[in-house]
């Protein structure tokens, strides 16, 4: 069987590589940056013009009666996600008591972490800032009034919980697995960064397909989802090169020398 990097290490007892330079200041900042102005420019002209162009009237939305849809792309990929996490936190149990699974340990406590705190978030956020759905807006419809992310909610006896996307989360939060590889295995981490967004992005394409979110909605979960697997990675995983100060050997001058004979 071919042995990975972390497995080679444990077997040997090795301490873990210093990680690759990563610029926390930039790509912590930069989503930092976007939400901030996501909170003063409202999206709401592009939210709507993108759902209008996904809704029928008098039919509804292009997806809403989709069984694909609803049946693969989101009851699908849920269950399947929940099999992923069961599978990881069966392996974090397994390097508890297996040499050859102990260098991995630190990495799947992350993912379970990062991936947990993405999609554990959801909710409360949901019920916290009470965004309607599109297909509950009368603009599509339903039969709430439609209000932005800062701002008044009208009174209903059916507050939203609709921001922001949890079904996109499920896709974005697997930005966890780019930084739990990109230590060790930086090609694989690579292609987990890529599947992430695109996994992301298809989950949110279907969900305001059937008209549960804006597209802002997912947007800021992407934000969210990397800002919380960035700053988990720098808790948990991050292990940065000490810098090693290089010594100066003596020149000899060339006058010093013995010249005896």
């Amino acid at each position: 069987m071919i042995e990975d990097r972390f497995t080679r290490m444990a077997r040997r007892g090795d301490s873990p590589p210093a990680s690759r330079p990563f610029n926390f200041a930039l790509w912590l900042g930069l989503p930092a940056g976007a939400m901030t102005a996501l909170l003063f420019i409202d999206p709401t002209s592009a939210d709507f013009a993108l759902a209008r162009a996904l809704y029928l009237p008098g039919q509804g939305f292009v997806g809403r009666q989709s069984v694909f849809l609803e049946a693969v792309l989101h009851r699908g990929v849920r269950d399947a996600m929940t099999a992923f996490m069961l599978a990881v936190l069966a392996g974090f149990i397994a390097s508890l008591v297996r040499r050859d699974l102990a260098a991995w340990r630190r990495r799947l406590a992350y993912v379970l972490v990062a991936v947990g705190l993405s999609t554990g978030i959801v909710a409360p956020l949901k019920a916290a800032t009470a965004v309607q759905c599109p297909w509950s807006l009368a603009d599509f419809g339903g039969q709430e009034s439609y209000s932005p992310l800062v701002g008044h909610r009208p009174a209903t006896n059916n507050p939203g919980r609709c921001w922001p996307g949890g079904h996109a989360s499920t896709g974005f939060s697997l930005l966890a697995l780019y930084f739990a590889l990109r230590d060790g295995h930086p090609h694989r981490a690579r292609w987990m960064l890529g599947g992430a967004l695109l996994l992301g992005t298809v989950l949110s394409a279907v969900r305001m397909a059937q008209g549960a979110h804006f597209l802002s909605h997912n947007v800021w979960t992407l934000l969210l989802d990397w800002t919380i697997c960035a700053a988990a990675y720098r808790w948990m995983l991050y292990e940065p090169g000490r810098l090693v100060t290089p010594v100066r050997q003596p020149v000899a001058r060339s006058g010093s020398a013995d010249c005896r004979s």
